[in-house]
């Protein structure tokens, strides 16, 4: 049996831990998600579009929410998740000796 490497294992537990925490519709007794709800939102996006092709009931935006804190963290989450709006446009620094 092949051993697994600490940092593999750490890696599917971090995208387990993700996967389970999919956006989905609130429960009625919980309040409509805001800014910090939204962000967390937008963070798993990727993960949650893709597990959102299988079943039909998994949105990846929370419906309804509170409007614009809601967007606001959502763009922020995206963002933070792909490195920035402006990650592709960073020059690397050579390393000068």
């Amino acid at each position: 049996m092949a051993k697994i490497s600490f940092l593999k294992l750490l890696s599917l537990s971090l995208l387990l831990f993700l996967i389970s925490c999919t956006a989905s519709q609130p429960a009625a007794t919980v309040a409509t998600p805001g800014f910090w709800l939204g962000l967390w939102h937008g963070f798993i996006a990727p993960i949650t579009f893709v597990i959102s092709l299988f079943p039909n009931d998994l949105r990846i935006y929370a419906f309804p929410n509170s409007g614009l804190w809601y967007d606001f963290g959502f763009m922020l989450g995206i963002s933070g998740f792909s490195g920035g709006v402006f990650a592709g446009n960073r020059k690397r620094r050579k390393d000068r000796t």
